[in-house]
């Protein structure tokens, strides 16, 4: 017997077939009957990193295209009669992706291709997961889940494609320090910046914003023990309670703030539509 489900298990799924037997069970097409019944189990294994990679890059939801060089899991289909090849798209390829190359768009600066790695985890798969789950509604943490991967070859199906383009911004602390931001391949912003004194340093990394508020009281502890509660504009989150955001200085270029990366009130209301949920900021210096 060859059963086909109508619609493709998820991944990780345990899967229990039964089958009866004896006079009230199957029989073969001579009239035999199954002697006893029987049941068996197993369990489908996770989907593909490379497929969550090249799902992604075809949505334009990673600074880079996808070239297929096969046709993956529909090229192996044998005996005759395959399933649907609809059903195996894009799916089933979710498990077995096609074959392909990577190409990286140009305007990009070396370290975000450097963090790059299609079959690992990497910072940049979860930004772009992070972005998919914000322009889909729904919440915003990077997890591979069922509910995610469901969405996310629907929108394949669909032919959807990422509606806010690719952003990427580096924070840089050399002196004088400065906050570049690139999007879809060129640089829309480069502004003097504040990062955080050495009681309170902005961590080097990379990471995706997470949360954004145009407008917030953003309150915590001075290095002495003081307390404070200063009004900020266009606040986008990366890392714990480090965010970039407007701030009020005499000066910018230099180390004055608590972690933050902070910016004059016209290149931060610039800044702030470019950094949507999922947008990678490197901190370097």
């Amino acid at each position: 017997m060859v059963f086909t489900p109508s619609e493709a298990f998820g991944p990780h799924t345990e899967v229990t077939i039964s089958v009866p037997g004896g006079r009230r069970g199957v029989r073969a097409v001579n009239g035999a009957q199954l002697t006893a019944s029987v049941t068996t189990q197993f369990r489908t294994r996770g989907y593909s990193q490379e497929a969550l990679a090249e799902l992604l890059a075809e949505q334009g939801y990673l600074p880079m295209t996808f070239t297929p060089t096969s046709t993956g899991l529909r090229k192996a289909q044998s005996p005759k009669p395959a399933p649907d090849p609809a059903s195996l798209t894009p799916a089933g390829e979710a498990y077995a992706p096609p074959s392909g190359n990577f190409t990286f768009d140009q305007g990009y600066p070396s370290s975000l291709q450097s963090q790059w790695r299609p079959d690992s985890p990497n910072v940049l798969l979860t930004g772009a997961v992070m972005a998919f789950q914000s322009e889909h509604n729904m919440t915003i943490n990077g997890n591979l889940t069922a509910k995610f991967w469901a969405a996310l070859i629907l929108a394949q199906e669909r032919g959807e494609r990422n509606q806010n383009g690719y952003t990427y911004a580096v924070a840089d602390q050399h002196d004088p320090e400065y906050l570049t931001i690139y999007h879809n391949g060129h640089v829309v912003l480069r502004s003097l910046t504040n990062t955080g004194i050495p009681d309170s340093p902005t961590v080097n990394g990379t990471f995706p914003v997470y949360q954004k508020y145009r407008f917030q009281i953003m309150s915590g502890t001075n290095p002495g023990g003081s307390h404070y509660a200063d009004p900020v504009s266009f606040v986008s989150y990366f890392n714990g309670g480090d965010a970039v955001h407007y701030f009020p200085r005499g000066g910018y270029g230099y180390q004055q703030s608590l972690g933050c990366v902070e910016l004059p009130y016209t290149a931060a209301e610039r800044a702030y539509p470019y950094l949507t949920y999922g947008s990678l900021v490197t901190v370097t210096g």
